[in-house]
């Protein structure tokens, strides 16, 4: 059920005779997705390149990892490209607030080291395993920790630029599983899957299968149906705001300048989607919170010119006399008029 499941998902995403980066950890999820792609190389007639990025968390078993995924590349006939990060490196400096947490940090990395891959070795696409349990994860921890709409689609078939696919995304960890003990399959385990330490770990081992037992065996499936009709929604969504930021928005140096005309007939959901593009775009949306978002409403309808709003990530929202101008709180320079 696998194969089909996967050959059906590169159908959909339209990926064929294409070179494809397949992101391998070492893991049972990435290493049965490398399988399964192996498999359907030729009917599909892509070409692998494996990529494995090697964050140096975990010292000697780290090390271990990267041989075991350069060995089954050889095993298999494809070639490897291993990238090294340092995700504790990007967490220093600056106040504690502002910086990553080494899973931000280290997702971060990954995905820039893969796609700096994939530039390099001229690769159509990035293949990644993430499966329908993490898709249910995802989405019931946006929802335990205030997830706005937007949050409940968790994640993405494809990149909104489309260069990273992910085919296993339908398909659950315990048919992955299944494939691999059928084909006999080799993999590492992360120690780290297992600490209760972090909050996905609590939620897969002790509260997702009791709300599957109690409430609902097919808990996978609602989840995976309520994120694919809030991802198609939001499209929708992005599509509008894509029309009014171009329309809106321009810079001027380091300051964002913003377009006011019309801006108190705006559905709040539009200006509030507004705002945080806003934020966004000066380098502070992950900084935002529903707060930081109500509170520039709340400015955006009632200040007059010359009022000023300070944000998070040093930024300043400052009214001027024909909209807004967002930028650096300290003065680098002349602000622009607007």
């Amino acid at each position: 059920m696998l194969i089909p499941a996967v050959s059906r998902a590169l159908m959909r995403l339209g990926v064929r005779e294409q070179r494809v980066l397949v992101a391998v950890s070492g893991g049972v999820d990435s290493v049965t997705l490398l399988h399964a792609l192996h498999e359907l190389a030729q009917a599909e007639r892509l070409k692998l390149l494996i990529g494995h990025v090697n964050h140096g968390l975990r010292g000697e078993a780290a090390e271990a990892d990267q041989g075991f995924v350069e060995r089954l590349g050889a095993e298999l006939g494809w070639p490897v490209e291993v990238a090294r990060v340092a995700p504790r490196e990007a967490r220093r400096g600056g106040p504690s607030r502002d910086r990553p947490t080494l899973q931000e940090a280290s997702r971060s990395l990954r995905y820039a080291a893969l796609r700096e891959l994939a530039e390099r070795h001229d690769a159509d696409r990035i293949a990644t395993a993430h499966q329908a349990d993490d898709q249910a994860e995802t989405v019931l921890l946006r929802l335990l920790r205030g997830s706005g709409p937007d949050g409940l689609g968790g994640i993405r078939e494809r990149s909104r630029d489309g260069r990273v696919v992910r085919p296993l995304l339908a398909v659950s960890r315990a048919q992955i599983e299944r494939f691999a003990r059928e084909r006999c399959l080799s993999w590492r385990e992360d120690a780290s899957n297992r600490s209760l330490a972090y909050a996905r770990n609590r939620l897969r081992q002790r509260w997702l299968p009791g709300l599957a037992r109690e409430f609902n065996p097919r808990l996978l499936r609602a989840i995976a149906n309520l994120a694919e009709a809030q991802r198609r929604d939001t499209e929708w969504i992005e599509a509008r705001i894509e029309q009014e930021t171009a329309l809106r928005f321009a810079w001027r140096g380091d300051w964002l300048l913003i377009d006011a005309k019309d801006w108190a007939a705006l559905p709040e959901a539009l200006s509030r989607r507004l705002a945080r593009a806003a934020l966004e775009r000066c380098g502070a949306g992950r900084l935002a919170s529903r707060v930081h978002l109500e509170r520039m409403l709340a400015f955006g309808s009632a200040a007059r010119p010359g009022k000023r709003l300070e944000l998070p990530g040093g930024l300043r929202l400052e009214r001027c006399r024909e909209g807004f101008r967002l930028g650096p709180a300290r003065r680098t320079g002349p602000r622009p008029a607007c």
